[in-house]
């Protein structure tokens, strides 16, 4: 069986390290605990990786996040994935820092991300797993804060967290979705 684990972001050295690629964060680690590397392909950096007989492709759009939709959608289209094995991490910066929350359906909840999927997909009908940023910035200086880069004390923390969102997509491709969010959303 085959999953499609996207990890939104956007693409380019002045964008590694911040908030807004958390998505980025959870899929390299996945990458890097199975000795996988990402190669460029057509719209986005891809790996795959193999867990309890279930292939896993992972990609990082290069299209930047507020275009994600057409990456995910070619790769889905590549790899005959249907939207019930999709899987896609977002920051999400109305949970506290590291914080997930899993859903099987909704709406984008303000994240150009996601809204951008809908509009390619026609629905809201695919896993997200939203990773916590925090909102600590001060009024108008929300954009600021999303595409900055994190501090010392939230990457400590963070080395904890990352791996748990790993481990939810990881569970997502063997567990009911279910089961996912009641593990995920307890974290």
């Amino acid at each position: 069986m085959r999953y499609l684990v996207a990890g939104l972001g956007n693409v380019g050295s002045e964008y590694a390290g911040t908030r807004h690629n958390i998505g980025f964060d959870v899929v390299d680690y996945l990458a890097r605990k199975h000795e996988v590397a990402f190669a460029s392909d057509r719209l986005a950096d891809v790996a795959e990786i193999k867990y309890r007989g279930r292939f896993l492709r992972l990609i990082k759009p290069s299209t930047y996040m507020n275009r994600s939709g057409r990456a995910i959608k070619y790769w889905m289209e590549q790899d005959k994935i249907s939207a019930d094995r999709l899987l896609v991490i977002v920051d999400d910066l109305n949970l506290p820092l590291g914080k997930l929350r899993m859903r099987t359906k909704g709406s984008d909840g303000g994240h150009n991300g996601l809204a951008d999927i809908q509009a390619v997909f026609g629905h809201t009908n695919y896993a997200r797993l939203r990773v916590g940023i925090g909102s600590e910035f001060s009024k108008g200086a929300q954009v600021d804060f999303v595409l900055g880069r994190w501090s010392s004390e939230e990457s400590k923390a963070l080395v904890e967290r990352i791996p748990l969102a790993a481990e939810a997509a990881l569970r997502f491709s063997a567990q009911t979705a279910g089961q996912v969010m009641e593990w995920a959303n307890a974290q």
